[in-house]
């Protein structure tokens, strides 16, 4: 079993064997005793010596018996597995404890483990252990670590059981395995200010009352604890039963984290890839978003969304935004590219309602869906995108800057123009260090609106329209 604080996990015991499966068993030196007893009682009925056949048997005998006591033992040994921790970030390690226990009342003679790890988990790990008196038990652990993110089984478990005087080796497979989780690299983000519908908790949350009629209240019926200044004593004539006002009803910020996955929008592979830090970007923004109180909720241009179409995102503190924040980390840890060209689906599903606050991990854009990307900001109260141009990453250092930036300028100008605060993101980025630019171009954008200046539309278009800030 995977996990912390669980307990080990017993494995399934073999249910052939027989005979045959113990003698198949027997090393070259077993072989080589049993072969000389043979020919030993041979030589001994022939030539009618005793003795000799005495010799024999006992050579005969020996690799037999410690094959049978072996294949009996291997029915008594139970082993588990324990992962600490069962999900870790990528570039960080992850220790695998290993239990083996004798249950027999015989003591196991020379034992060797063998795990079997993926080879991006690193060399699959052996131990070799001394005698195990009967009952004991004995623990050895192993480290792994993945660059990559994904998931990872481990296991099965490979027993070598060999008898103390070399005669026999018996390997048992037991069938349960385990599952490590890599999930992307979370980054530590500063808190900003970032425009939209957006304040998590805090003084400034916003509020949402339900109104009707010219009080602009919907009573309730009176229950018992409810404070007697809040009695609304118009509708307690009305309806002749005491009746007391609603309270206000907190609205939590929403956020949605846009992750781009489209193969056309991203070249190269591995850790230090484009799409890669767009996987890790995103990651980052949900868990400094979730610890800020906001509801979020992650999409791709796919028009996947967790959680599912329709829902309103997570929230919740303490456990509830750690479940949530895993679920999310462990999709993210298996996200690949999709074969779509375009994000009109995700297009469709936030034109559905306000979004809040949208932040956007963009690849290539072309002239269309750049077009259709600055429609999503419609919907939403403030708008970050991160723009990778995936041949930049993949350039050398060394390379001249290739033909079509003017086209990437004017995609990027048509996002300024619909409202978005775009930051392009070179080849190595920090994230913090983007999210700070974010802040300085929409503070930047902002002021060139209030006084009149011709700096950029983002507070003009609509973050200037009635949209709160928030310290995200």
């Amino acid at each position: 079993m995977a996990g912390a604080g669980t307990p080990y996990a017993q494995d399934d015991r073999d249910g052939g064997g027989g005979v045959r499966t113990a003698l198949s068993g027997l090393t070259t030196r077993g072989r080589s005793f049993l072969a000389a007893g043979a020919a030993a009682a041979v030589c001994a009925y022939v030539l009618g010596q005793s003795d000799l056949l005495r010799v024999g048997l006992l050579l005969a005998a020996l690799p037999l018996v410690c094959a049978t006591v072996l294949y009996r033992t291997r029915y008594r040994v139970a082993a588990g597995r324990r992962l600490t921790p069962a999900r870790v970030p990528a570039g960080s390690e992850a220790r695998v404890h290993l239990r083996m226990d004798n249950v027999s009342r015989l003591p196991t003679g020379l034992l060797m483990l063998q795990d079997r790890v993926p080879y991006v988990l690193g060399p699959r790990p052996r131990f070799v252990l001394d005698r195990v008196e009967p009952g004991g038990r004995r623990e050895v652990s192993y480290r792994v670590r993945s660059d990559l993110r994904g998931r990872y089984p481990l296991g099965p478990l490979q027993l070598r059981l060999t008898d103390p005087f070399g005669m026999c080796e018996l390997t048992r497979s037991f069938s349960a395995y385990d599952t490590l989780t890599v999930v992307p690299r979370v980054e530590p983000l500063p808190p900003v200010r970032l425009s939209g519908e957006a304040r998590g908790y805090g003084d400034g949350r916003q509020r949402s009352l339900a109104l009707a009629g010219e009080d602009d209240v919907i009573p309730r019926g009176y229950r018992y604890g409810d404070d007697l200044r809040r009695v609304h004593w118009r509708s307690t004539a009305r309806y002749g039963e005491l009746m007391v006002r609603r309270e206000e009803q907190p609205q939590r910020a929403r956020c949605t984290v846009l992750l781009d996955t489209r193969a056309v929008a991203y070249r190269g592979a591995g850790p230090d890839s484009a799409f890669e830090w767009a996987v890790s970007g995103a990651a980052s923004v949900l868990v400094h978003m979730l610890e800020r109180g906001f509801s979020v909720r992650l999409l791709t241009d796919t028009g996947d969304s967790v959680p599912g179409e329709g829902g309103d995102g997570f929230a919740g503190s303490g456990q509830e935004s750690a479940d949530a924040a895993g679920l999310m980390m462990d999709t993210l840890a298996v996200i690949d590219h999709s074969d779509g060209a375009g994000l009109s689906r995700a297009h469709d599903v936030l034109r559905g309602g306000n979004e809040g606050l949208l932040v956007a991990f963009l690849g290539d854009l072309d002239e269309q869906q750049a077009a259709l990307a600055a429609r999503m900001r419609q919907r939403s109260g403030g708008a970050v995108a991160f723009v990778l141009d995936s041949a930049a990453w993949t350039r050398e250092a060394t390379d001249v800057p290739g033909p079509g930036g003017a086209g990437g300028e004017e995609r990027l100008r048509m996002l300024r123009e619909a409202g978005w605060t775009v930051v392009p993101v070179p080849r190595g980025a920090a994230l913090d260090e983007v999210w700070r630019q974010a802040d300085r171009t929409r503070t930047g954008v902002a002021a060139g609106v209030t006084t009149g200046g011709a700096g950029g539309t983002d507070g003009g278009t609509a973050g200037g329209a009635g949209f709160g800030e928030a310290r995200v």
